[in-house]
């Protein structure tokens, strides 16, 4: 029995499925996380886990092993951490959690900012669902967060951009021979929507589709980016999306404006204004700085974009 085993089967038991821990925890191939998860049934020589209609589920036995791996995890964990502190002197620690797809933008300008201080402090990125990246800020999880506006107490916000939102579908599709595309020219029917984790996303488009009066029928929703741009691929759908996607689309997919007022989205650094760090503070006084840069970068593409 490995750490692995144990990780792979306390993955499963907190998600209750074995798609959602294999692709969201794990980033794994699901028929390898079964082989896993038999082998450690097989050497445990009791079964752990059921599938049932609502996921996975915990045997009886199941969740008493439940209990004591995640001990031992933590317990490796913590020797690993005490090893380390043994060899080198612990550094002042700063998290940055981003909106995935969003550090391809802003990483850059993070460490611009903190250049002079990357080499004695303990940097850490991660990315999230914009809920999330929340959630952790107001936990103290991450000391700085870029995410959308999310309602969590004791959480301060930085407006930093504001980003049109695109229309996303196939290079083959009729539509996208235009230039600029009408909503109300989408197919209800082909509109991918969205799930409830990029509810301000959702908040937008849906006001911005009724006050047109677009009447959409989604038959798949997407809940990231990554599943949007997935989605459009694999169904020939349409969705809309923020324009940090752009860069990130597949050959076989395009973005293209919608005429007259379209609507945007912002993005904004996050933080507990009663974090004391002192990293953050110089970050924090920095802001602007970061803002001015991004703008003039933004210009200067799209000025070049305009002269190609």
């Amino acid at each position: 029995m490995e750490l692995r085993h144990l990780r792979y089967f306390v993955a499963v038991a907190e998600e209750g499925s074995l798609t959602v821990a294999a692709e969201r925890r794990l980033h794994t191939a699901q028929p390898s996380l079964s082989r896993q998860l038999r082998d450690l049934e097989q050497e445990v020589g009791a079964q752990l886990l059921v599938r049932s209609s609502r996921g996975v589920e915990l045997t009886p036995a199941g969740r008493v092993f439940l209990d004591h791996a995640r001990l031992t995890l933590q317990a490796a964990a913590d020797a690993v951490a005490a090893a380390r502190r043994v060899v080198r002197p612990p550094k002042p620690s700063f998290a940055v959690g981003f909106l995935t797809g969003q550090e391809v933008e802003w990483l850059s300008h993070v460490t611009n900012v903190l250049r002079g201080q990357l080499k004695d402090i303990d940097f850490r990125v991660s990315s999230d669902f914009s809920p999330d990246i929340g959630e952790a800020i107001q936990r103290g999880e991450i000391d700085l967060g870029f995410c959308r506006l999310e309602p969590q107490p004791d959480v301060s916000y930085k407006v930093i951009g504001h980003e049109p939102i695109l229309v996303i579908l196939p290079r083959n599709h009729p539509l996208a021979a235009c230039s600029a595309i009408d909503v109300r020219n989408i197919d209800p029917d082909s509109f991918i929507g969205y799930t409830d984790t990029p509810h301000v996303l959702r908040g937008i488009v849906d006001r911005y589709l009724r006050e047109r009066g677009v009447v959409v029928s989604p038959v798949h929703t997407l809940d990231g980016i990554a599943t949007g741009i997935s989605l459009v691929a694999s169904t020939g759908g349409i969705t809309l999306l923020p324009a940090y996607v752009d860069p990130l689309l597949p050959r076989s997919l395009v973005s293209r404006p919608l005429t007259g007022n379209a609507p945007v989205i912002e993005i904004a650094a996050g933080y507990r204004a009663d974090n004391p760090s002192p990293i953050l503070q110089a970050f924090l006084k920095n802001i602007d700085q970061i803002i001015a840069s991004r703008a003039k970068l933004a210009e200067r593409l799209a000025h070049e974009t305009f002269q190609a």
